[in-house]
């Protein structure tokens, strides 16, 4: 901070331009810092543009989560706020639909694991309502008859993640963001324990701080030491849409089923994910995961069968050893994590977003992302460096 208050003219290097590089890009970029965004292909098409853009923190805790489950709430929380802001700045809407969200059971086992997770969720305080397979349909009149129970959620919501992606790159060169697509970065710039800049196939830049926002590549980013590299893996969801009538859907809320989940949009497309496959960086689109997407949805909404396809496609989903984001700073003076969100990037993009950059422009960090350093995969305690 200067004398006046005011944050320091920092010179910010981001590597990867999803919705959590472009986030932080364009909070660093309001505070005046000199920020620059290195993504390897065209910003936000890789696991931002393949999402669903689901808000659900209450719906995916599960046991083992309620750690995450608190950073997953907080974000939530905001994203009201942030939408609204994002919406001034850009221009251009995101379409945060707070509908809410509905779970359903398609038959008595279903209905048993349902009521399992619906008393464990409870049980942490996540507000959910239990129907009956009558109560259900009332909510969605065109889900299969023998719909056997459900569970809403009214805090779970959605936001359209592909317009999201062009507001937050509207957003942050707007405030005199510098982006640089197709520019992949060669290696980290690492001397004496500090970072100081990136290097490009063709030419090296200068950065006070590197934030690692590469998704499901961030882990392949060479000149890291192998105690500094979060581990980091793809992990495939193949997903399809199918066009909707707009002006009758036959679905309004996202629906959760036992096995694919569907996000109705604005625009008459219903989203349907997604699988989750150990495959390395392989984007085939297969007979089998289509098949999969296809009868889980027929399964619980018949209808879907008259509905054309509008779009197959898979992503990369960032997962780090424990389903966790990496949030902090390490071991390595000036490199910030902003990675492994796995499936919860579009969720956690204003959390992300604002206290990584609230630590590069205050050195504060924020209790909420403290659970989330990479020193948690070290074996040992990894100081967070926090300047003062």
């Amino acid at each position: 901070m200067d004398g006046q208050g005011k944050p320091k003219k920092s010179r910010i290097a981001i590597i990867g331009g999803g919705v959590i590089g472009l986030g932080i890009g364009w909070r660093l970029a309001q505070a005046g810092c000199a920020v620059e965004i290195f993504e390897r292909g065209e910003a936000g098409k890789g696991a931002s543009w393949a999402a669903a853009g689901m808000l659900a923190a209450g719906v995916e805790t599960e046991p083992g989560e309620l750690g995450l489950h608190a950073l997953n709430r907080a974000s939530q929380l905001s994203w009201p706020g942030f939408a609204a802001e994002l919406e001034a700045v850009s221009g251009q809407s995101v379409d945060l639909r707070r509908d809410g969200t509905l779970m359903v059971a398609l038959n008595r086992d279903d209905a048993a694991q349902l009521r399992h997770t619906y008393d464990f969720q409870r049980e942490h305080g996540i507000e959910l309502e239990w129907l009956s397979g009558a109560q259900t349909r009332a909510r969605e009149g065109f889900l299969h008859p023998n719909i056997a129970a459900g569970v809403f959620c009214a805090d779970d919501h959605q936001v359209e993640n592909r317009k999201l992606v062009r507001a937050l790159r509207a957003a942050f060169l707007a405030a005199g963001g510098i982006l640089h697509e197709h520019t992949p970065v060669a290696s980290l710039d690492i001397e004496g324990g500090a970072v100081k800049g990136v290097q490009l196939a063709d030419r090296r830049v200068a950065a006070d701080v590197v934030v690692l926002a590469a998704g499901a590549w961030s882990g392949e980013i060479a000149g890291l030491p192998q105690a500094a590299r979060p581990p980091i893996r793809p992990i495939k969801g193949q997903m399809l849409a199918l066009r909707m009538d707009p002006a009758a859907p036959l679905l309004r809320h996202v629906v959760w089923t036992p096995r694919v989940y569907l996000v109705p949009r604005d625009d008459g497309r219903l989203i349907v994910g997604a699988t989750t496959e150990e495959r390395g960086f392989d984007a085939s689109l297969t007979a089998g995961g289509v098949m999969v997407l296809l009868e889980g949805a027929w399964r619980a909404v018949p209808g879907i069968e008259e509905l054309a396809i509008d779009e197959i496609w898979a992503g990369f989903r960032p997962g780090s050893r424990d389903d966790a984001p990496v949030l902090g700073p390490g071991e390595i003076d000036g490199l910030v994590y902003a990675t492994g969100h796995h499936r919860n990037g579009i969720l956690l993009t204003p959390v992300t977003a604002n206290a990584v950059a609230d630590y590069i422009l205050t050195g504060a960090l924020a209790e909420v992302i403290r659970p989330f350093s990479i020193a948690r995969f070290a074996g040992a305690k990894i100081a967070a460096r926090e300047k003062t």
